[in-house]
């Protein structure tokens, strides 16, 4: 009999593993895993953290096309403001990061979510890893709720396949994407991956358009070494898009379909181009290096017509019907480069087994906006409908008057540079119990030059996080973790007068077990957290672009995630989170001069949220199917800082299944929001609510070849 050799390195147990496979002869198969960065060689039940997995079954079962939709799987993430549409914007156990730059994430562990190319499609994503809690030793730049890191799919060796499919939705959208392994001998393979959709919306008079292409490039140097080149092409033309006003409370002041912009100022237009190259070479079956480098341009360019939402400035509030409007120019532009090393592996020292990772990064981040901005007069002088940019939110008549010319009001480059170094090691001192400590060092750079006032600033700091955690097998079925790590990120940007602000750090505390249930065909974990953060920054409403400090926060919560088989055909997945994320300073909102207490609650940040889904598998003939649903509940939670206005709870259900045709072609269809719930995906103030797509559903045929 011949033998089938298997080496999973780095994140067995935690996803979808992308592999290379190279066939030896016709029955024997070696696969070789790649180790994910800042990872390591452990299993899930080993590492003390809580770790959930969304892989790419589940988004395909779902039909989910989004990062920010696919992230909504886990009760853990909450919704973000997302910039009229434009970026990925969540919070990981109530943190939110910078709220003028998308939220950050990692792609096969390169910084890679910072720039400006418009909400991530999931074509290409093997799988997305919400790695939550106090992992700052190793991750170091992230925010101490958890990270995102994105697992992009693979080339793989000696082995030629395909798929591509074509959908058909509500709202009149229309999509086609493919994806092509093509091997090229037993050395060479390359992975093509695209996509292009357009689409329609419940939002009058908006329309987008979509695509991108992402192929990989796998070359075997070595039967140990591997070479990966990854490329990311995309563009996205969509209008900015604000969403509605709610006045005093009433969220159906105006329908969920109404857009208050201008159909006039066109397409904000999203490009991003990326590049990744890889290099793994394992010395044996116990050490291996990772050096890896990552370059990402990406250039937003439109114009939007917003809300006016200073009170003294907006008609709206005086006659309930004439929204005084600003307008906006963006060009923001932005580069990113990731340089990093890692090695891994183990030895025995003193009877006890120890694992280390140890390794460097440098990355650089230029950020360069060019804002403008055309502002209405104060209310108080009476200012003309054309003056002020007045749209009526009851009858709105697009284009009435001619749109004004902003003004420049930012022009401000920011260049920061970061070098760490990190080192961990875990050590078994029994069978059962595991200890883990590590430590990382980060030295930044941040220099801003503001082209308007002419104003150039420096800030250099420096700073050691150090973690430490215990892991305890209490059985082959249950283990208890326990962890503390710190945190340390620099703030990006300055105030009005050019001032850098101090780097944000953090302290985070957890605790939890993790489950195997059913001979490990079902996985779970509960956990129990706190984090503390101090010079959290938030927007200078009145001066766009800038920033003020607000002090400290803090979150708290319990969390459980349960995945995996119940039955050889019943799939479960169950995440609970609770969440009690709250301001501990005392300040002046610096938005819109409310009074923010210790114990305000932060913004978009539910108390409780689930997220519920069940799929049954079956055989019809010779045929293969299966049909699922899920339900989703967010918990009511705070809609604008220091006030007292709030986005109410919501429940959305969905039906998802496909079908096998035939051999190779299946039949695919989902219904999202069954009930045609009113909800709301974020805000930012009363007067910029973002409201959440009614019932929608589609159907596609999709080919595997």
């Amino acid at each position: 009999m011949r033998s089938t050799s298997i080496l999973l390195a780095g994140i067995s147990c935690l996803a979808t593993v992308p592999a290379y496979a190279e066939e030896v002869d016709d029955a024997e198969i070696t696969v070789t895993g790649i180790r994910q960065a800042y990872r390591g060689d452990f299993d899930q039940k080993e590492i003390p953290q809580a770790i959930a997995t969304i892989d790419a079954k589940q988004l395909e079962d779902n039909n989910i096309l989004r990062l920010t939709d696919a992230l909504d799987l886990n009760a853990s993430v909450a919704r973000q403001n997302t910039l009229g549409g434009l970026w990925d914007a969540f919070a990981i156990r109530g943190f939110a990061g910078d709220e003028n730059l998308p939220s950050g994430y990692l792609v096969n562990g390169f910084n890679g979510g910072r720039g400006f190319g418009g909400q991530r499609d999931v074509a290409g994503i093997e799988s997305i890893e919400v790695l939550k809690g106090p992992a700052a030793a190793l991750l170091g730049r992230g925010e101490p709720g958890g990270t995102i890191n994105i697992v992009t799919k693979q080339p793989v060796y000696g082995n030629s396949f395909g798929s591509a499919a074509l959908q058909y939705g509500s709202f009149d959208r229309l999509r086609a994407e493919a994806d092509a392994n093509v091997a090229i001998g037993q050395k060479l393979s390359v992975r093509l991956v695209g996509y292009a959709e357009g689409a329609e919306s419940f939002r009058d008079t908006i329309e987008s358009n979509r695509r991108g292409f992402l192929p990989s490039v796998g070359l075997r140097l070595g039967d140990q070494t591997r070479l990966t080149y990854d490329l990311e092409w995309t563009r996205v033309a969509v209008p900015f898009d604000r969403g509605i006003v709610v006045l005093n409370n009433n969220l159906t002041t105006v329908p969920r379909s109404r857009y208050l912009g201008e159909p006039g100022d066109g397409d904000h237009v999203a490009r991003a181009e990326g590049h990744q190259l890889r290099l793994q070479h394992d010395f044996n079956d116990k050490w291996s290096v990772q050096l890896g480098v990552s370059h990402r341009d990406t250039l937003l360019t439109g114009q939007s017509s917003d809300a006016e939402l200073v009170r003294s400035r907006q008609k709206l509030f005086a006659d309930s019907q004439s929204l005084s409007r600003q307008r906006r120019s963006r060009v923001y532009d932005s580069e990113h480069f990731v340089l990093r090393g890692e090695v891994s592996g183990e030895f025995a020292l003193g009877g006890m087994r120890h694992r280390i990772l140890f390794g460097a990064d440098y990355d650089k981040f230029e950020n360069d906006q060019d804002f403008r901005r055309f502002r209405p007069p104060a209310v108080s002088g009476n200012p003309s409908d054309l003056a002020a940019n007045i749209i009526n939110i009851q009858n709105p008549v697009y284009g009435r008057f001619p749109l004004p010319t902003p003004a420049p009001l930012t022009n401000r480059v920011d260049i920061q540079k970061s070098t760490g170094f990190y080192l961990q090691d875990q050590i078994n001192l029994t069978d059962r119990l595991q200890v883990r400590i590590g430590a990382r060092y980060d030295d930044f750079q941040l220099q801003t030059n503001n082209r308007i006032t002419t104003v150039q600033s420096e800030r250099k700091a420096s700073r050691l996080s150090p973690q430490a955690g215990l892991v305890f097998e209490a059985s082959d079925a249950m283990s208890l973790y326990a962890v503390y790590g710190e945190g340390f990120r620099a703030n990006i940007g300055t105030d009005a007068a050019g001032r850098i602000f101090d780097p944000e750090t953090s302290q985070s505390i957890e605790a939890g077990t993790k489950l195997s249930l059913l001979d490990g065909k079902l996985t779970g974990t509960f956990s129990l957290y706190e984090m503390t953060k101090s010079n959290v920054l938030a927007t200078d409403t009145a001066n766009p672009g800038f920033l003020v400090t607000v002090g400290k926060a803090r979150s708290r919560g319990a969390e459980m995630d349960i995945a995996g088989q119940i039955t050889s055909t019943l799939s479960l997945l169950f995440s609970y989170a609770y969440t009690d994320a709250e301001s501990r300073s005392l300040i002046l909102d610096p938005n819109f001069s409310f009074q923010i207490r210790p114990g305000d609650p932060l913004i978009n940040i539910p108390k409780h949220s689930l997220n519920v889904q069940l799929t049954q598998e079956f055989t019809l003939g010779s045929m293969n199917g299966q049909i699922g649903a899920g339900v989703q509940h967010v918990g009511k939670r705070s809609g604008e800082t220091g006030t007292t206005f709030k986005l109410p709870s919501h429940n959305l259900v969905r039906l998802f299944g496909q079908f096998e045709l035939t051999e190779g072609v299946e039949l695919f269809g989902e219904v999202r929001n069954l009930f045609n719930a009113h909800w709301y995906a974020n805000s930012y103030a009363s007067l910029w609510v973002q409201p959440g797509t009614p019932r929608a559903a589609s159907i596609g045929v999709r080919s595997r070849f």
